[in-house]
């Protein structure tokens, strides 16, 4: 029990050295600037290998799972581009694919912090740190798109209680394998797939419990609506997917710290708090 809290307390002090909660914040205020671009990007491309409307309704569901509550309001922006998508040029579809990948850039640079010292060690090539964001990009729409047609498949089960726990069995498993790769790929250097796999399982646990309770402060306690008015829908994504980069972070930090306790001594370089000149 000791050395457990005293790792706990070993990984908080050095989350907090790294500016962790700063990280988060960006990271945060990127994926909300990619979200939208991102749905967008992938509703066009697969609108026209499944039904439109079974598409969104399964970016509805599993947007709740980012951003609880907001699913709809997310959906209805979608619809909205949709029916007008003639006025999306060339110009437009580049800059969306540009915003879609911002997130992943600004959280694999999140990364970089935080296994500061692997990048001492080595350094990424930066095309590959160029094409990494929109690899995953490419993979969320592949998943979205197999998520969606099992989704279907699942719609014709008559037990309706047995379709939900799969769906939702369907989306834990998408979510510790999405986390478990940012784990394993988004660092510099080889990491231990089952360091991976136990941070996105912790991850992912972590997450489910915080998102039940985002749902519920939203639904009964919060008066965000009667502070932010119109701002409410943007305020609350921003809140949820900030909550989200914490827990993300805070779990690559852990597995930061356990790779250097199985080395058996100090990181290569000693996270250093952020200091401003007088």
């Amino acid at each position: 029990m000791n050395t457990l809290w005293s790792f706990t307390k070993t990984v908080l002090k050095a989350f907090k050295a790294n500016q962790g909660l700063l990280l988060a914040g960006a990271v945060a205020y990127y994926a909300l600037l990619s979200i939208v671009p991102l749905l967008i990007l992938v509703v066009i491309a697969f609108s026209h290998v499944v039904d439109q409307a079974e598409l969104l309704a399964t970016i509805g569901h599993y947007v709740e799972w980012v951003v609880p509550g907001q699913g709809e309001a997310i959906v209805r922006e979608l619809s909205t581009f949709l029916q007008n998508r003639e006025i999306a040029g060339w110009v437009l579809m580049l800059t969306m694919i540009f915003f879609s990948s911002l997130a992943f850039t600004v959280l694999e640079n999140a990364m970089s912090v935080i296994f500061l010292h692997r990048v001492a060690i080595r350094r990424r090539h930066f095309l590959v740190s160029a094409i990494l964001p929109y690899l995953y990009v490419l993979a969320l729409g592949v998943g979205l798109l197999v998520v969606t047609l099992m989704s279907g498949a699942l719609e014709r089960i008559h037990d309706d209680r047995v379709a939900r726990v799969l769906l939702y069995a369907i989306g834990v498993a998408g979510e510790i394998l999405l986390i478990t790769s940012i784990y394993l790929v988004m660092p510099v250097g080889r990491l231990s797939f089952s360091h991976a796999l136990i941070g996105g399982v912790v991850a992912t646990v972590l997450w489910e419990i915080t998102r039940h309770i985002l749902s519920w402060y939203f639904v009964t306690l919060s008066r965000v609506a009667d502070v932010y008015g119109s701002f409410t829908t943007v305020i609350v994504i921003l809140l949820s997917l900030e909550f989200a980069a914490i827990l993300l972070l805070l779990g690559a930090q852990v597995i930061s710290e356990y790779e250097r306790l199985e080395r058996g001594g100090k990181p290569a370089v000693k996270p250093q708090p952020l200091r401003t000149d007088r």
